[in-house]
């Protein structure tokens, strides 16, 4: 029995000698979002006709971007998967986790334009402020933050798509370029931030 019992316990620990080292420790944690910069600040108006800025977010995680009410192109896939990841935060959204839509038409898009926009697209506006501003304060943003927007001939706006994720100390940490990043990444990359310390 003591001889089973010994072939046992030398069999079991080959087996374990001979599985790779990294099967017995954890799986690594995914390293943290990179600094890139101190977000660009603006001070707008929101849907409700009040004064917004980004400074009002201190404390949460905050995803800016930018869209237009009448844009018929790739506004109306960004802002319902947007809508779609709101819904998939739970508590979290509005308490530690804002959303910003800021407009690249200003001329059209008035408070009351961007609050019937919300509306249609779903969104909580206890946490996601739709914004506008005198043109050259809109201007001024999306020239901070990267973004390219142009009246077209046809009187659509030609903008690029770039959604910002800043932290809660107001650091910018990555940028979404297009319409089509995976929402559940964009998820899990405003969840981290709500956890680092």
């Amino acid at each position: 029995m003591r001889a089973a019992l010994a072939i046992g316990v030398v069999v079991l620990t080959s087996v374990m000698l001979a599985q790779p080292q990294d099967a017995f420790r954890p799986a690594p944690k995914e390293p943290p979002l990179p600094e890139i910069a101190r977000a660009p600040a603006f001070t707008l108006t929101s849907q409700d006709d009040v004064q917004v800025g980004l400074a009002d977010f201190r404390g949460k995680v905050v995803a800016v971007t930018f869209i237009y009410t009448l844009c018929t192109d790739t506004c109306p896939v960004l802002t319902p998967m947007m809508s779609f990841v709101q819904d998939r935060l739970g508590p979290d959204f509005g308490t530690r986790i804002a959303f910003v839509s800021i407009t690249v038409d200003p001329e059209r898009d008035t408070p009351a334009a961007l609050k019937e926009y919300a509306q249609a697209f779903g969104a909580d506006l206890g946490g996601w402020a739709f914004l506008t501003g005198a043109p050259e304060a809109i201007r001024g943003v999306t020239r901070r933050y990267g973004v390219f927007a142009a009246p077209a001939e046809n009187g659509d706006v030609n903008h690029s798509f770039l959604t910002s994720i800043v932290d809660r100390r107001g650091i910018l940490r990555v940028q979404y370029l297009g319409v089509r990043f995976d929402p559940e990444e964009f998820r899990r990359d405003l969840l981290s931030l709500v956890k680092e310390r």
